[in-house]
């Protein structure tokens, strides 16, 4: 088997040629190769593997352990993404991740963000709906060592309700009340990993840095995001039925392109578990 990893941004994103999906499962080097190219580029993209759903959580057994929570689909660790209610019961939620955010950063009990998540096109919007993705390891290996220096004591809190409010702006008081019973979560700003790269912790979900003014805070973090996220160095990739995409979720932040409540937009998505806290 010849699998090539070709560059396919700058600063992030590469795409896996070569690879079919009976090859997943049949080499037993795949998942450490891959798990290789998505250290060195973060995000790789597998154009029209047409991966069915058993399949797809075989192979991300091969990486790690599968979030198995329900999905919304009857095959255990998948997730169904898609804004349609009668697919997704919890669709609303979903409209938050049309901001820029790192998966895991809030989570009900203690567990750590996910280490990747898989995502299979079964169906694309019309328009929009594109998924745009962004290093955070190298936002914070751009940064001048005095900022590194300054940003490495400051602690961010993360809430539900701060990455609820971009999309709605102006809650019911049910809504901001189902938001709050999510506990809110103290992170780093900069992510200390075991492999000793470092990252920053950025996305909808910061509501303020501990210690900071508010508008003071808001200005930094926004400021840092948007250094993260300038045009040259995100990868945007618009999706064709079939197509996979894997993310490592520790180092990359993303965001899919907002796409109408009743588009025909859906993806089958599973998670494969962290084992390392924000630290």
């Amino acid at each position: 088997m010849t699998i090539t990893i070709e560059k396919i941004g700058d600063a992030v994103g590469a795409e896996v040629i070569g690879m079919t999906r009976e090859q997943l499962l049949a080499d037993d080097t795949v998942a450490e190769t891959v798990m290789a190219a998505l250290e060195a580029n973060g995000v790789l993209v597998f154009r029209d593997l047409q991966l069915d759903p058993e399949t797809q959580v075989a192979f991300c057994r091969t990486l790690g352990q599968v979030d198995t929570s329900p999905g919304h689909h009857p095959t255990e660790g998948i997730y169904r993404v898609s804004l349609d209610t009668a697919k997704n019961s919890s669709a609303s939620y979903l409209r938050a991740t049309f901001d820029w955010h790192i998966d895991g950063c809030t989570p009900e009990d203690d567990a750590y963000p996910q280490m990747a998540t898989v995502l299979t096109a079964k169906a694309v919007a019309t328009s929009g709906g594109e998924t745009e993705f962004a290093s955070t390891y190298k936002a914070f290996d751009d940064l001048s060592a005095t900022e590194q220096r300054q940003l490495a004591p400051l602690r961010v809190v993360h809430s539900l309700e701060a990455s609820q409010r971009g999309v709605t702006p102006d809650p019911t008081p049910e809504q901001l009340a189902a938001w709050r019973r999510r506990p809110s979560k103290e992170h780093p700003l900069i992510w200390t990993h075991k492999s000793g790269r470092r990252s920053l912790v950025l996305g909808a979900s910061t509501d303020h840095v501990v210690g900071i003014p508010a508008a003071e805070s808001r200005e930094l973090l926004d400021g840092l995001l948007r250094r993260c996220t300038a045009p040259d160095r995100v990868y945007r990739h618009t999706w064709a039925v079939g197509d996979t995409v894997i993310w490592d979720n520790r180092g990359v932040i993303h965001r899919a392109a907002p796409y109408p409540a009743g588009s025909p937009r859906e993806m089958l998505r599973t998670t494969v578990l962290g084992e390392e806290p924000i630290e």
